[in-house]
């Protein structure tokens, strides 16, 4: 099963127009990444269902709270190398989780064919994954879905999670038709947070209006 959902609130909205301009300075872009972060983990922990808790508050009353189901269970796997700074905000909601990351590339060099970029794989290093984790893969910017396609037929090779979540900045719509093809396919259960849905890509595979480069903005070229 596959859905998504586009973060719309006026805090999200702001912070993401503050990254797409051009003249904001390397630290307040990455700043701006990580404070997405904590946002798309707070929408995506509502997505969690929840349990009764009693617990005794200091006045020796029982308190009915609530705790969240599976927030133990969450690894988190950061797509390098524009994602850290987003990661770093998703790991102030999900505090506990364990992390992995996957070092992944289009090979840009062939160029783009309808939409699709070959992609080189380099380096994974991820904990084990079981059907009672929960995964988000932090991804800033999801163009044509090339990447994300390949690094979860990678994770999909090591175990299968019970849910799956992307968080991103930006998305498109033919990366969102590619990853319902894939949850077809594998039969997963995937949903991808986003920020804002851009209409098209350039020539190169670049989102139009987009962040441009997200690795070289936050990190230098």
């Amino acid at each position: 099963m596959f859905q998504y959902k586009v973060i719309e609130k006026k805090y999200a909205q702001a912070i993401l127009t503050q990254i797409r301009d051009k003249n904001i300075r390397q630290v307040e872009f990455r700043k701006g990444l990580v404070r997405l972060g904590r946002v798309l983990g707070l929408e995506i922990v509502e997505d969690f269902e929840t349990e009764e808790k009693l617990v005794e508050t200091p006045l020796g009353v029982t308190y009915r709270g609530v705790k969240i189901k599976d927030f133990e269970n969450v690894c988190i796997i950061t797509v390098l190398r524009a994602a850290w700074p987003l990661t770093e905000g998703l790991v102030k909601v999900f505090y506990s989780a364990r992390q992995g990351v996957v070092a992944a590339r289009r090979v840009e060099e062939k160029g783009m064919h309808d939409t699709e970029f070959d992609i080189e794989i380099n380096y994974v290093k991820i904990p084990t994954i079981n059907n009672d984790n929960i995964v988000i893969i932090s991804d800033v910017m999801v163009a044509t879905g090339s990447t994300l396609v390949a690094v979860l037929k990678e994770l999909l090779e090591r175990g299968k999670a019970k849910r799956y979540y992307i968080a991103s900045t930006i998305s498109t719509p033919a990366a969102i038709e590619k990853l319902r093809k894939l949850t077809e396919e594998t039969g997963i259960n995937l949903k991808l947070y986003t920020i804002a849905i851009d209409p098209e890509l350039n020539n190169k595979g670049y989102i139009v209006p987009g962040l441009g480069d997200a690795g070289d903005r936050a990190f230098g070229t």
